[in-house]
């Protein structure tokens, strides 16, 4: 078992049991729920209606990160989703995460009371996000991204390619190893063949000595074999999410958690069984 710490003295325990981050995206135009929870009232639902379902985490974004999505100011991005965060903090129990890249969001929503920052751009289009993640005491998720960049022909060199310079950087930063946590990025800048090399062989991934997250929800990989629905994309997310729990992720990162709830329930027995045995 690991201990991530996270911001405002919590923490989370990881490794006995699968740990689900709710999605809740709080803009007009993301590629799966955009414009279904931008107004206050119904994310801040959907975020209940994640807790109640299991997650142990909502993340909470205001930029879109699909491919081609327009950028949006700070200004607008701080506006979408700070009033959320402070709403969620206030209910007590929530863990909130920030997606976000931009140093000065991050900062702010960790004041709001975010306890996580989650930069898609692992630390590497804004780096001073580094800093306040130390200054702050954020948990941190690094994520690998393929965008903007010429990458190795080996999915797996690529990740540890560009993972270890994102470390460098926490390191420089001065965070701590028990704040990070490590998201392989699938979808971002990977095609259908290059997400399914880093499924077959998301194992050696743990050689990086850190946990780690996935979010394969209702991503190309997904529908790509099940169909395009909403329903089919989530039953290849919760196929995706046993494979990669067996393979040695820690937490998922998802829009419908029931389902991936569920699923994930046998994977824990039979890590379980495995560990016994």
């Amino acid at each position: 078992m690991t201990r991530w710490q996270l911001a405002h003295g919590r923490h989370l325990d990881l490794g006995a049991q699968s740990l689900l981050m709710g999605i809740l995206n709080v803009t007009p135009d993301s590629f799966s729920d955009g414009g279904e929870f931008d107004r206050p009232e119904r994310a801040l639902q959907q975020a209940r209606r994640m807790i109640g379902e299991g997650a142990a985490i909502i993340d909470v974004g205001g930029e879109s990160t699909r491919p081609g999505a327009g950028a949006v100011s700070a200004r607008e991005e701080q506006a979408r989703i700070l009033p959320l965060i402070e709403a969620l903090s206030s209910d007590g129990g929530s863990l909130v995460s920030v997606d976000t890249y931009r140093a000065e969001t991050a900062r702010l929503a960790v004041a709001a009371g975010a306890h996580i920052v989650n930069d898609v751009h692992g630390l590497q289009r804004e780096p001073d996000i580094a800093h306040v993640a130390a200054e702050t005491g954020a948990g941190l998720v690094i994520m690998h991204t393929g965008r903007g960049r010429e990458k190795l022909a080996d999915v797996i060199a690529d990740q540890f390619l560009f993972l270890n310079r994102s470390l460098e950087i926490a390191r420089d930063a001065g965070i701590p190893d028990d704040r990070i946590v490590l998201d392989p990025g699938f979808a971002f800048a990977k095609d259908g063949e290059e997400n399914l090399e880093l499924m077959a062989r998301f194992g050696e991934l743990r050689a990086l000595g850190f946990p780690l997250l996935v979010g394969t929800s209702r991503k190309r990989l997904a529908r790509h074999l099940v169909g395009g629905t909403d329903e089919g994309r989530d039953v290849g997310t919760a196929a995706t999410s046993v494979i990669l729990r067996l393979k040695g992720a820690s937490i998922f990162r998802v829009h419908s958690v029931a389902v991936n709830r569920d699923a994930l329930a046998f994977a824990d027995a039979v890590r379980e069984r495995e560990t016994v045995e």
